[in-house]
């Protein structure tokens, strides 16, 4: 490990926000920016993480964002802070586990007013499960129905997480931002120190880059990344040169290196929409190492057929989906033949959310006109014969 590495990782933070949907997260992950000064007030937007129009017109977070900032505490200490934002909707739940894997601890974001709901309780257990810190707060306590004492209950009784001193916000308001940023220093404990100065970096999400190709969202668990190393993702055994690395402050900010404990964007040059899957361990092409655990990836609830309006848009609509199954590993498909429709694809989501924001980026970001048939559910008949 070097001196620089073991400097950095003390005051080194990776945390998420759970929350159920409409609790407030995004506008919690706002005001943190705002406060460390990732953006100025004039470059604020409402909901900066969630970067995709579809987020911004449903008021939900569909793919995990990351961004770095920096935080002078009240200790006189500036901390790093690695925030990874998740979606709070059922549907996107593949998308939170991803973001837990690269964190140490994670912020439980419940309204005041509505207390603790399912999709909170399943996240939670997830982090917990993961080994993370959680830290329970309260939000919206600026609306006048907010009841504290019966949210607190809540989280006691249906999650397990002890309230006595439980941090009570207004993220709207922006009232308790700094009181919540102690809490995150003091509270969330920094990665692990390796001994290894062995790269192992795990993919938590990739994207398909016209110009760059593509572009992997890491989290450095060991050793460090350069530019111009070369590097191989496990799974698939090519070499590549990375070209950039860097942050989201939320801006990409470019880097000349990548430490254990940050997480950043890595660009290798590499073309091939598979060539660096979700879950999968970088590592450095002359000095490899045992691939970090993936992810447990969750079957479809809901199947639809996916058609082409116009037949001849059919190889183009397996392309747009080969490029949203690149950053969306919980969308699985297949060719399909219909007699009535013609050539198409079958499609398995995690559920009706999902399939729709699926059917709406293919229009949107890749101006394709589709046929979505009935949704179906796969089940199972037992027979009373046995």
């Amino acid at each position: 490990m070097t001196d620089s590495t073991e400097s950095r990782i003390p005051l080194t933070r990776n945390f998420s926000i759970i929350a159920h949907i409409d609790h407030g997260k995004s506008t919690v992950a706002d005001r943190l920016i705002q406060r460390c000064g990732g953006l100025s007030d004039r470059e604020m937007a409402d909901q900066v993480l969630d970067s995709m129009d579809l987020e911004r017109e449903r008021g939900i977070t569909i793919k995990s964002q990351s961004v770095a900032l920096h935080y002078e505490a009240r200790d006189g200490l500036t901390y790093r802070l690695n925030f990874i934002d998740t979606p709070g909707h059922v549907d996107f739940s593949y998308e939170v586990s991803r973001s837990l894997a690269g964190c140490e601890g994670a912020l439980l974001i419940v309204d005041a007013a509505q207390g603790v709901e399912a999709q909170s309780v399943a996240n939670c257990y997830a982090a917990i499960e993961q080994g993370l810190e959680v830290i329970p707060v309260l939000n919206k306590m600026d609306l006048p129905q907010a009841d504290a004492e019966r949210a607190s209950t809540e989280i006691e009784s249906l999650i397990g997480l002890p309230t006595d001193n439980i941090l009570k916000i207004s993220a709207k308001r922006g009232d308790g931002i700094d009181d919540l940023l102690e809490l995150i220093v003091n509270e969330i404990p920094s990665p692990s120190a390796s001994e290894s100065d062995k790269l192992r970096a795990l993919i938590m999400d990739s994207w398909f880059d016209r110009y760059a190709g593509v572009v992997s969202l890491v989290r450095v668990f060991e050793g460090a990344i350069n530019v111009g190393d070369r590097i191989v993702s496990h799974s698939v055994g090519k070499e590549h040169n990375v070209e950039q690395l860097g942050v989201f402050t939320p801006r990409r900010e470019p880097r000349e290196t990548l430490h254990a404990g940050d997480v950043g964007y890595v660009v290798a040059g590499i073309k091939d929409i598979h060539g660096a899957p979700v879950g999968d361990t970088l590592t450095s092409a002359k000095d490899t190492a045992q691939p970090l655990p993936g992810f447990e990836r969750l079957k479809p609830q809901v199947y639809a057929g996916l058609y082409p309006s116009d037949p001849d848009d059919y190889e183009p609509l397996g392309r747009a989906l080969e490029k949203l199954g690149l950053n969306d590993a919980s969308l699985h498909y297949e060719t399909e033949n219909s007699d009535a429709l013609g050539f198409g694809y079958r499609c398995g989501f995690l559920g009706m959310l999902h399939m729709e924001i699926v059917q709406e980026r293919i229009e949107r970001e890749y101006e394709l006109d589709v046929v979505v048939t009935a949704p179906s559910v796969v089940y199972e008949v037992l027979r009373r014969d046995g």
